[in-house]
């Protein structure tokens, strides 16, 4: 074994020997300063790492945020997860790593530096004291004279001591010495290789942790390298779609909204139309500003038969009407705000204002289409409430009822559906119709009467067979009258025009339909009308006055110019016009009050002739026209 210093030149205590030390001691002295900075090192390393975990664990918390957040999107969720739990393992194992790094480097190096280095210093300094005494005893026994021989005999004794003292502590240090030299070199190796064993670990663990996460990371790329492409084709669709509305845009005007113009009545969400509103206050002032902005307008939508609005999102819906049913809408122009209409209800009414023409057409449209919708709704559970009950069997005619007895059900739904055409409905042919038009005289299916509803009472006056009371004269009027007698006006050039009635379902055809038949009476049969022969219209009508005299409003410009079109009944289908007539004078009091309740009832200008009237100047009309 190389000895670092030599013990024979320890006994000499020659100048090699005392150089040797000064070369061990300046090296042990520059070996702590080293030790001593790099257990600081790894101290502040430590530290620095366990902020680093907790600093790591925040930002696992965060990515675990992240994946709540993301709990509609399953691959992202499901990623994120995986990784913030592998990322922290991660964090365990770092912990692992730096507890094994204060055992190995900390613990061990200072153990070294506090223990061996502390009793090198202690030999030194007995080792520094001996030799001061060794050369004063030395000094002592040059001085002492030669004839002074008790003094000669007393430093020569301390001499011989002190070589003898410094001979045992200089061995003693030059032992300590060799050993801590020996022991600096393991005590080092050892921590080092601690340390190292702890990152081999710790890169181990991590390599078996992301071995287990590369085939789903392999897997995770290849469909982010999917999804990149479905992004890329998604963002050229959307830049194509995004240059088809600018130049949409350039060629039309955009001042409104065509987007809110559209309503359905058969959402999935019930919500038939919605948007925003400008409502005019219910109180005294009636006024339609606020002071807030966001009070201005209102979010409206028509659901679950009522209509309502919200002023915010999170806010409950604010009912201004329950039930449709009960209300009706109509145009607003004499206010001075433009694109104005009114919902009216038995117990108030509601101003609003649209932002257009077109948008205030369809809300009013979608209003009235609800209306429809919530008859048909209520009439169906009528019908299964009303087939438990046994129908009505009086007779319209008998003594034991009233003539002001109301009906209502099935005994209104009967009669009128025993008139020829009647059994199935007059515009589209659906068979067992359940509403009627008591101006018209006809019966239709619920969507039909929701064209009609669409149309306004000055061309049709929709009523359910079921679900409203039926007054006798309006009872006797339907009976009159029929689908068969009104189409052979309606339609009378219907089969030389070629055109077909719409079929069931059809609505856009019904609309066009409906439209063209009433309100521009496109099929009637205008010629035959102009070339009717006056012969026989005045012996119908003479026939028919001698039976019974009835009294007659006087009907407006528009009312007789829409009775001189029905005028041909009487040519076409004479068998009708022989009827003999249900109404007495009191009875057509109560009818006009439904058609006309400005007009005065005057029996000495009218005369009638069974479901037709005849003025005395010629003109005929029949009851869908009054």
């Amino acid at each position: 074994m190389k000895m670092t210093v030599d013990f024979e030149e320890c006994l000499k205590d020659s100048p090699r020997f005392r150089a040797a030390l000064e070369e061990v001691e300046g090296d042990v002295a520059e070996l702590e300063l080293k030790l001593d900075k790099l257990v600081k090192l790894c101290i502040a390393m430590i530290d620095t790492g366990k902020a680093f975990c907790v600093a790591n664990k925040q930002f696992m918390n965060g990515i675990r945020d992240l994946a709540q957040y993301s709990s509609n999107d399953t691959v992202v969720e499901t990623s994120l997860t995986k990784f913030s739990d592998s990322l922290q393992e991660m964090i365990n194992f770092h912990t692992i790593l730096f507890d094994q790094t204060q055992r190995s480097i900390k613990a061990q190096l200072q153990n070294f530096v506090k223990e061996d280095l502390r009793k090198f210093k202690d030999a030194k300094k007995q080792f520094e004291k001996v030799s001061e005494e060794k050369e004063n005893a030395l000094v002592k026994n040059a001085q002492v004279q030669r004839n002074k021989q008790h003094e000669v005999e007393e430093a020569t004794n301390i001499l011989t001591a002190t070589r003898k003292c410094f001979r045992h502590i200089a061995l003693d240090y030059v032992l300590q010495i060799n050993v801590l030299q020996s022991k600096r070199r393991s005590e080092i190796l050892k921590s080092m290789l601690s340390f190292m064993y702890a990152h081999l670990a710790f890169f181990h663990q991590g390599y078996d942790l992301f071995s287990e996460l590369g085939p789903y990371m392999k897997d995770l790329g290849a469909q982010l390298d999917r999804l990149v492409v479905d992004a890329a084709k998604e963002k050229r669709e959307m830049e194509q779609k995004h240059s088809t509305i600018q130049q949409k845009a350039a060629l039309q005007d955009f001042s409104s909204d065509d987007s809110k113009l559209e309503y359905n009545v058969d959402a999935a969400n019930g919500i038939v139309m919605e948007g925003y509103l400008f409502k005019r206050a219910s109180n005294a002032f009636k006024t339609w500003n606020r002071k807030k902005p966001d009070h201005i307008r209102r979010w409206f939508s028509i659901q679950n038969n009522q209509l309502v609005y919200q002023k915010k999102f999170k806010d409950n819906p604010t009912v201004v009407v329950e039930d449709l049913r009960l209300c009706t809408v109509k145009h607003c122009e004499d206010i001075e705000r433009r694109f104005c209409f009114e919902v009216v209800s038995p117990t108030k009414s509601c101003m609003l204002q649209a932002d257009s023409e077109k948008l205030r057409q369809a809300w009013i449209k979608a209003v009235q289409t609800s209306i429809a919708t919530a008859y048909r709704e209520k009439g169906d559970e009528s019908e299964k409430l009303d087939k438990k009950s046994s129908p009505s069997t009086g007779s319209l005619d008998s003594g034991n009822e009233s003539k002001d007895k109301l009906l209502k059900g099935e005994s209104a739904l009967q009669r009128v559906q025993c008139i020829p055409g009647n059994a199935s409905c007059c515009d589209c042919g659906l068979a067992d119709p359940r509403w009627a038009s008591i101006n018209l005289g006809i019966t239709l299916c619920i969507e039909c009467s929701g064209i009609h509803r669409s149309l306004g009472v000055h061309f049709s006056k929709v009523r359910s067979l079921t679900l409203d009371t039926w007054e006798p004269e309006l009872l006797k009027l339907m009976c009159e009258l029929g689908n068969d007698v009104i189409n052979r006006v309606y339609e009378a050039n219907l089969g030389k025009m070629g055109i077909k009635k719409p079929q069931p379902g059809q609505r856009q055809e019904k609309e066009a339909y409906i439209r063209a038949k009433y309100v521009e009476r496109k099929f009637v049969d205008k010629y035959s009308i102009s070339s009717s022969p006056p012969e026989q219209e005045k012996k119908i009508v003479s026939k028919s006055c001698e039976e019974k005299r009835l009294s007659i409003s006087k009907l407006g410009p528009s009312d007789q110019g829409r009775a001189s079109s029905l005028s041909s009944v009487v040519a076409v289908n004479s068998d009708e016009a022989r009827r003999e007539s249900l109404f007495c004078p009191d009875e057509l009091d109560s009818l006009f009050s439904y058609f006309d309740t400005s007009s005065k009832l005057r029996s000495s200008k009218y005369y009638s002739c069974g479901a037709f009237q005849v003025c005395a100047s010629g003109h005929c009309a029949v009851w869908p026209f009054l």
